[in-house]
């Protein structure tokens, strides 16, 4: 096989694993945009655990945003509670209009504010309320990361990759070139 035919199959396969990677951006991108947006209604009404979620790709993974049930038990609350405080914040700072092709919110200053918010609906210190947020979305990310490595390990078993085409691309996620690693 010619070096340019298998240049173009290796730039397919890695093409085909990045779509793969998309999908895990998805998840990424919902984790980490708590605004009113469809993974934000999920999440919210995501009072009990769903096994099924999350890796199906798309807006309304496991990812969706933060999870009552999850961030009650760090905190160390009732997770009524803390789904009432999710409702109000979100209700409080849905945007009257979808953002444009391309903008996102500062991801920053909404989990700053939601991070307030619920310190002041729970009578928490915020310190620890942001802690709490910022633990779930380190366990997050380190599962997506698990699943990423996971479905690379078999393409490589399966043939449909290189350990480097695999390699390469667990790099462009880490790096935040593709999907939704980086953080």
């Amino acid at each position: 096989m010619s070096s340019r035919k298998k240049l173009g199959l290796g730039l397919g396969a890695v093409a085909l694993v990045a779509g793969a990677g998309i999908g895990v951006s998805g998840i990424a991108s919902a984790a980490t945009t708590p605004t009113p947006t469809p993974s934000a209604s999920a999440s919210a009404d995501a009072n009990t655990d769903h096994p099924d979620r999350g890796h199906k790709g798309g807006r309304h993974g496991h990812g969706g945003g933060v999870r009552a049930s999850e961030l009650a038990a760090k905190l160390g609350v009732d997770e009524a509670k803390v789904t009432e405080a999710l409702k109000s914040f979100r209700e409080a700072n849905k945007p009257a209009t979808r953002p444009a092709e391309g903008e996102k919110p500062d991801r920053e200053a909404m989990e700053a504010a939601l991070a307030k918010s619920l310190a002041e609906s729970l009578g928490l210190e915020e310190s620890k309320v942001t802690s709490a947020i910022e633990e779930l979305r380190a366990e997050e990310r380190s599962e997506r990361a698990a699943a990423l490595k996971s479905r690379l390990d078999k393409a490589v078993t399966d043939g449909k990759l290189t350990q480097a085409e695999a390699d390469a691309v667990t790099k462009a996620v880490e790096q935040g070139v593709i999907g939704g690693g980086g953080r």
